[in-house]
C-alpha cells in the first residue's frame, strides 16, 4: 500500500515538473503529459497567446496541438491523421502521452506503445521544450540551440513570419499550398481519384497570372501588419491592416486558403483576404459529375438524370440514375443542355471549327463520350468520358451537353438537391436547398425542337429586348414599365475587346484622363452612349480581374457610376460605365463652365449630400467594404439634374495588385486631398476618405481650389493657415466672407454653417473624424427636401 501512494505520489511529482503548476516553464528530459489530462495546459507562451497540450477533437479522440489561447483555435497539430485515445487501457497504464525522452526525442504514443508523431531528434544529451511568444514550439539542445521546431512542419495554418517553404505545404483534406517546381505558389486538390491544380488559373501562364516564376527562393510569409507575401509576386493585404492585431493564414476544408484576423472586442475571427474570390474555380468542391453553379450564388447540383452519392456530402459527388450498355444503340440517347457549364480538363478530344449538329454526332456515335461542351464563334467541341471539376458561371460563352437516356422526362418527380455553403472557418460544409432541372426528351425527332427550347433559355436578354420593341413601341405601353423593362436589359456583361474598339471609333474621343487610365466616349451597338476606361498597369490574371470588377459591377447606388461591364483579353484591360451628362463637378467649380454655368447653392448643397450619400454605401453599407482612396472633384461626375455621381470608385481595389511592391501604406491619389497619414506611412482605412471630402465640401462652399492654397481677405493663404482661418470664421458665425462671392449672398447660412463645420471635422486627427454616414445623416438633417428613401440596391 505505501508503495502504491509512493508511486502515485511520485507520478503527480512528474506531471507537476512537466509545466502544468508554472504552464509557461519549459518541458524537460524525462517529463512527460497524459492525454487523460487533457483539461490541463501543457505548455504557455510567455505572453500567454499560445497554449499546448491535448486538443479533443472526439468522444475519447485527442491530438497534440497549438492553440490560441484566448479563443482556442488550432494553429498546429502533430498528428492531424492519427488522433489518440484519451483513457487507460489494461495493456497500457500510462495511457497516450507525449514525451520527451532521454535520447532529446519528442513522442507521442498511443494507449497501446504505438509511436503515433515523433520529432525524430536524438542529441543523446539533455534537451527541453518551449513554447515561444511566436506561437513556435522548439526544441533545444544542451547548447540553446534549435533542433527541431514546429514552425518548420506546419499543418494547415501560418503565423505571423513562419515561412511556407519549398519543402513544406498546407494541407486541409484534400486540398494543398505549396510551391510547384517553376516556383509559383499554387493551390492543388488531390483527391482520391484525381489530382488537379485550380489557383492561380490553369489557363494562363505565370505572368498572365501576375507571378514570377523565375525566383527560385521559394518562400511566402505573412508579416505582422497583415501582408501575406510570395517571392512569386503574390499579395495579400488584409482589410485592416496594421499592427497589433492576432492573424493567421489558414488553408481551409473548403479548398480556398485565406487570411483571418482576430476581432478583439467580440473573439471572432474575420476573413480580411483570401486567395480564390470565385469559389466554384476550386476542384473537387462538388465531386464527381457535379456542378458548382454560381448564378444564383454559390451552391451544388447534380446534372440531370443524376443523384447525389452521399446526400451529406458533395465531395462525394453525383452518379447517374441510368447506365449506358455496352450493346445499346446510339439512337436510345440524346442530350440535356447546360447553360455556360463545363467541366475543366479530362477531355476526350477537342475540334475546332466544326458545328454544333458535328459535335453533337461525334459524342452522341463514341460510346466513351459521356458529354461535350461547345463554344460558338471559334466552333471550339470538347468531347468528355470523365466529368470533374463541374462549374457553372454566368460569362462563360461556351454550354455543356450531357448525354442521357431519350426516355429522359424533366416533368416527372426531381430529386431534391442540396445547395452549399462555404463556411470561412473551414472546417465543414453547411447544406440547404436547391433543385436540378432539364429538358423534356421522349422522341429523337424532337430534338431540334427541345435544343431551340433550351437556346432560347440562354438568349433571354435578346428575348426581353424584342418584347420591349415590340410591346412598348408599337402598342404605347405605359412609361412606368418601359423603363422597368429598360432596366432589366440593362445589366452588367463582358464585352469583346473589338467591340469596345468599334464603339469608340478606334478610341478617338478621349473625355478625360488620370492616374488609373484614359476615359473615351462609346457609343455601344443598341445606341447607348457610354464612357469606357481603358486601364493602364494592371496585370492580373483573368480570374482575379474578373472576380474584382464583378464585385464592383454589383454596386449599384444613385449617387455612384454604374458600371456596365469589363473587357479582359490579353493585356487589354477596359471597364464601361454609364455616360454622365454633365462631366465633373471641378468644370463648374473652378473650370471653364463655371463662368457660364455658375452652381447656385441649392446645386452644390445637392452635390454635397449626394457625394456624401455615395460614400457613406460605399463605406458601410456595400457588398465589400470599399475604400475610394482618391476623393476630389474630378472624380464627382454630374448629371442632367445635377445629382452628384461619384466615379473610378473601386479602382484601388484593381490597383492593389498591379505591382508587387503595392500596399495601401503607399501613397495613392491627388495631392491637396491626401490625408496626413498617407505621407507618415500609417495604416490606411476609410478616414482617408473622410478627409478628402472635408476638403472638396470647402471648395463646394468657396467655389475655389482651397487644396491648392486660396486668396483670403486680399493675400494668399496656404491650405493650413486657411483652416484655421475658417475655424475663427465658424466662431464668429460671419459664414459669408467663406462663401462663394459669385452667389452674391444668395445662399442658406445654417447649411452653409454646418457644411464649414464638417469639413473641419473632416480635416482633424483621424481618431476624430466622422464617419460619411454620420456627415451624410447630418447635412440630411439641414436639407428639408431630402426624402427618406432607399437609394441603393444590391
Amino acid at each position: 500500500m505505501a508503495a502504491l501512494l509512493f508511486l502515485a505520489l511520485l507520478s503527480s511529482l512528474s506531471f507537476q515538473f512537466c509545466s502544468c503548476a508554472s504552464p509557461w516553464q519549459t518541458m524537460t528530459t524525462g517529463s512527460h503529459i497524459r492525454a487523460e489530462d487533457h483539461d490541463r495546459i501543457f505548455l504557455l507562451s510567455s505572453d500567454t497567446t499560445f497554449s499546448c497540450g491535448f486538443h479533443q477533437v472526439g468522444a475519447n479522440a485527442f491530438t497534440f496541438s497549438i492553440w490560441y489561447t484566448a479563443v482556442k483555435t488550432v494553429v498546429w497539430t502533430a498528428n492531424p491523421y492519427s488522433a489518440v485515445n484519451g483513457y487507460y487501457s489494461p495493456v497500457n497504464l500510462y495511457g497516450s502521452r507525449i514525451s520527451l525522452n532521454q535520447d532529446g526525442n519528442l513522442v507521442l504514443t498511443d494507449t497501446n506503445g504505438s509511436t503515433v508523431w515523433e520529432s525524430k531528434t536524438s542529441s543523446g544529451k539533455p534537451t527541453t521544450v518551449s513554447l515561444l511568444d511566436t506561437g513556435n514550439l522548439v526544441i533545444k539542445d544542451f547548447g540553446n540551440n534549435i533542433v527541431w521546431q514546429s514552425f518548420h512542419s506546419p499543418t494547415d495554418t501560418l503565423l505571423p513570419w513562419q515561412n511556407l517553404k519549398k519543402d513544406t505545404r498546407l494541407v486541409s483534406g484534400y486540398h494543398h499550398l505549396y510551391f510547384d517546381n517553376d516556383n509559383v505558389l499554387r493551390l492543388l486538390y488531390d483527391g482520391p481519384e484525381i489530382t488537379s491544380i485550380y489557383w492561380p488559373s490553369p489557363d494562363y501562364n505565370a505572368l498572365t497570372n501576375g507571378r514570377n516564376r523565375y525566383n527560385s527562393t521559394r518562400v511566402a510569409f505573412l508579416d505582422d501588419r497583415g501582408n501575406f507575401v510570395s517571392s512569386d509576386g503574390f499579395k495579400i493585404e488584409a482589410s485592416d491592416s496594421g499592427p497589433g492585431i492576432k492573424r493567421r493564414i489558414t488553408m481551409d476544408y473548403d479548398g480556398n486558403f485565406r487570411l483571418y484576423s482576430l476581432n478583439a472586442s467580440t473573439g471572432n475571427w474575420v476573413v480580411t483576404g483570401q486567395a480564390v474570390i470565385q469559389m466554384c474555380y476550386v476542384h473537387g468542391l462538388c465531386g464527381k459529375n457535379g456542378l458548382c453553379d454560381y448564378s444564383e450564388g454559390l451552391k451544388c447540383r447534380c446534372p440531370p438524370e443524376h443523384v447525389m452519392v452521399d446526400p451529406t456530402d458533395w465531395k462525394k459527388g453525383c452518379k447517374t440514375t441510368f447506365t449506358f450498355g455496352s450493346n445499346q444503340p446510339y439512337q436510345d440517347f440524346t442530350f440535356v443542355k447546360q447553360p455556360h457549364a463545363d467541366f475543366y480538363g479530362f477531355d476526350l478530344g477537342s475540334n475546332q471549327s466544326i458545328s454544333f449538329q458535328a459535335c453533337w454526332n461525334i459524342c452522341l456515335n463514341s460510346r466513351s463520350c459521356i458529354s461535350f461542351t461547345y463554344k460558338g464563334g471559334d466552333g471550339w467541341c470538347y468531347t468528355k468520358d470523365l466529368l470533374y471539376n463541374g462549374q457553372v458561371y454566368p460569362y462563360f460563352s461556351g454550354d455543356n451537353y450531357m448525354k442521357v437516356p431519350n426516355s429522359f422526362n424533366s416533368s416527372a418527380s426531381i430529386p431534391k438537391q442540396e445547395s452549399l455553403t462555404c463556411r470561412p472557418n473551414g472546417s465543414d460544409i453547411m447544406l440547404g436547398s436547391a433543385t436540378m432541372y432539364g429538358l423534356k426528351k421522349d422522341n429523337i425527332k424532337w430534338i431540334y425542337f427541345y435544343v431551340f427550347t433550351a437556346i432560347l433559355g440562354s438568349l433571354e436578354l435578346l428575348v426581353i429586348v424584342t418584347g420591349w420593341y415590340l410591346f412598348f413601341k408599337k402598342n404605347n405601353m405605359p412609361k412606368s414599365m418601359e423603363d422597368g423593362y429598360r432596366m432589366i436589359t440593362n445589366q452588367f456583361r463582358r464585352f469583346s475587346y473589338r467591340e469596345l474598339r468599334e464603339a469608340t471609333g478606334k478610341f478617338k474621343e478621349e473625355i478625360g484622363r488620370g492616374g488609373a487610365g484614359i476615359v473615351y466616349r462609346g457609343v455601344l451597338e443598341d445606341k447607348k452612349i457610354v464612357a469606357i476606361k481603358k486601364l493602364t498597369n494592371v496585370h492580373q490574371g483573368e480570374e482575379e480581374f474578373w472576380a474584382e470588377v464583378t464585385l464592383i459591377g454589383r454596386v449599384n447606388h444613385i449617387n455612384l457610376v454604374r458600371m456596365r461591364g469589363f473587357c479582359s483579353e490579353g493585356t487589354h484591360r477596359l471597364l464601361v460605365y454609364e455616360y454622365v451628362e454633365n462631366e465633373s463637378l471641378d468644370k463648374y467649380l473652378f473650370g471653364e463652365r463655371s463662368a457660364e454655368s455658375l452652381l447656385s447653392w441649392s446645386q452644390r448643397y445637392k452635390i454635397a449630400l449626394g457625394t456624401a450619400r455615395g460614400l457613406a454605401y460605399l463605406h458601410h453599407e456595400c457588398l465589400e467594404w470599399i475604400v475610394h482612396c482618391d476623393v476630389k472633384p474630378e472624380n464627382i461626375l454630374l448629371t442632367r439634374d445635377f445629382n452628384a455621381k461619384i466615379a473610378d470608385f473601386g479602382l484601388a481595389k484593381l490597383a492593389k495588385r498591379d505591382n508587387t511592391s503595392f500596399n495601401f501604406t503607399h501613397m495613392r491619389g491627388t495631392m491637396g486631398y491626401m490625408a496626413p497619414e498617407w505621407a507618415l506611412n500609417m495604416p490606411i482605412n476609410a478616414k482617408v476618405d473622410v478627409y478628402s471630402y472635408g476638403v472638396v465640401l470647402l471648395e463646394i462652399v468657396t467655389g475655389t481650389r482651397v487644396s491648392s492654397g486660396v486668396i483670403f481677405n486680399g493675400r494668399q493663404v496656404e491650405f493650413p493657415e486657411f483652416i484655421q482661418e475658417a475655424k475663427q470664421i465658424l466662431a464668429t458665425e460671419s459664414i459669408t466672407d467663406l462663401v462663394d462671392a459669385r452667389l452674391h449672398g444668395q445662399f442658406d447660412p445654417e447649411q452653409a454653417i454646418a457644411m464649414v463645420t464638417i469639413a473641419v471635422s473632416c480635416l482633424g486627427d483621424r481618431s476624430k473624424r466622422p464617419t460619411m454616414d454620420e456627415i451624410f445623416k447630418a447635412l440630411r438633417s439641414y436639407d428639408g427636401e431630402e426624402e427618406d428613401h432607399p437609394a441603393y440596391s444590391y
